[in-house]
């Protein structure tokens, strides 16, 4: 059995088109086991076609650069599957023996506590912070050397936020302070990820937008586990985030508002976001980033980049394979425009006071009551 350097804790079809892939692509390739850490039987047929001969299918659709993109790729990278809820020991021996790099996208939840979390061995009913912090300390006990850990959830500060999480069960474990001081010497990144991926190839494979972004914080140490056009080392994340916070997200949610303001919920309550792009709602859309979004960034000396990624994030709107609903994003309208639309304002105003936003304030103006 190959040996395989990435141990990478989740199964979805994000992480088949997006890690797995750069994995497949970059220099180095990297061998993958991937670890199914719910133990859902129905996921069994999943796990298996992982290794299959000729590794599986990612279709990248879309539009890049105004070019229109349809092509396969195959990812053979993943060498081993292993589910924790049955193959304990021989994950513990990978991760003991060959691991140099621990990666995981295990859903917005998955650090959330369990009961079971301060229990002193590993059970299956425990959470991913849990079993990690079991199988690292089985790696210390081994005498191996430290790693570097790749959350992947979308969470802000993940890898403070795991580390946090691993260390708060290790003092409920009561551990030695030589595994304390070895977990704190681990390397815990910071990352945002982001791609489209819009449906899956079964049994395994799927099919996603040519945009992709892995955006790891630099800290000392820390080396990418390879070399990959859409895997960048940043000195802060920040900036990524706001720029997918404050123009992605940002464009969503003032589409919406227009759709909205257009009847559109009773008129055209099946729009997609590519029909939207090329309509009143997109010309609208235009005005507002290129008049209010556009100088506000600029406010910030972030001119330059911001208009790179408008014209990308355009481009991913308008990708002609995705049939993106704008009813689909339209749900939780009120805590969108907030976070989106209110802090996005906040954030410049906060060094340009009289920054001049009319339509996004009018936005975020509550709507009067009936009869006044």
């Amino acid at each position: 059995m190959t040996v395989t350097p990435v141990v990478q804790f989740g199964t979805s079809r994000f992480l088949q088109a997006h890690a797995d892939l750069f994995l497949a692509e970059g220099t180095p390739t990297r061998a993958i086991t991937v670890v199914q850490s719910t133990g859902a039987a129905s996921r069994a047929q999943r796990l298996a076609a992982f290794t299959a001969p000729g590794g599986y299918p990612v279709r990248i659709r879309g539009q890049q650069d105004g070019q229109v993109i349809d092509e396969e790729r195959r990812v053979s990278a993943v060498t081993r599957t292993l589910s924790t809820a049955s193959d304990w020991a021989e994950l513990s021996r990978v991760v003991i023996e060959e691991a140099q790099f621990i990666l995981s996208n295990t859903s917005d939840s998955g650090f959330d506590p369990q009961p079971d979390d301060t229990k002193p061995e590993p059970m299956q009913s425990q959470s991913y912070p849990a079993k990690l912090f079991h199988l690292l300390a089985a790696r210390h006990a081994a005498g191996g050397k430290t790693l570097t850990i790749f959350p992947m959830e979308l969470i802000p500060d993940n890898g403070a936020v795991l580390k946090a999480r691993v260390l708060e069960i290790a003092a409920a474990n009561s551990a030695a302070a030589d595994l304390t001081d070895w977990l704190q010497s681990c390397i815990w990144a910071n990352s945002l990820v982001d791609r489209i991926v819009s449906e899956p190839i079964e049994p395994v494979g799927a099919v996603a937008e040519p945009y992709a972004l892995w955006a790891i914080e630099a800290q000392p140490g820390l080396l990418a586990p390879t070399e990959h056009p859409a895997i960048q080392i940043v000195d802060k994340l920040e900036t990524i985030e706001r720029l997918k916070l404050h123009i992605l997200n940002l464009g969503h949610t003032a589409m919406v508002a227009f759709w909205m303001e257009n009847n559109g919920p009773d008129e055209a309550p099946d729009a997609i976001v590519r029909d939207l792009l090329s309509g009143p709602v997109g010309e609208r859309l235009t005005q507002v980033m290129e008049a209010e979004v556009i100088p506000g960034f600029a406010a910030h000396g972030m001119e330059a980049e911001a208009r790179t990624y408008l014209a990308t994030t355009l481009d991913r709107f308008a990708n002609p394979f995705l049939d993106h609903r704008i009813a689909d994003i339209a749900q939780n309208h009120s805590q969108k425009l907030d976070r989106r639309i209110g802090a996005f304002l906040t954030w410049v105003r906060d060094i340009a006071p009289d920054h001049k936003a009319p339509v996004l304030d009018g936005l975020m103006a509550p709507e009067p009551a009936k009869g006044e």
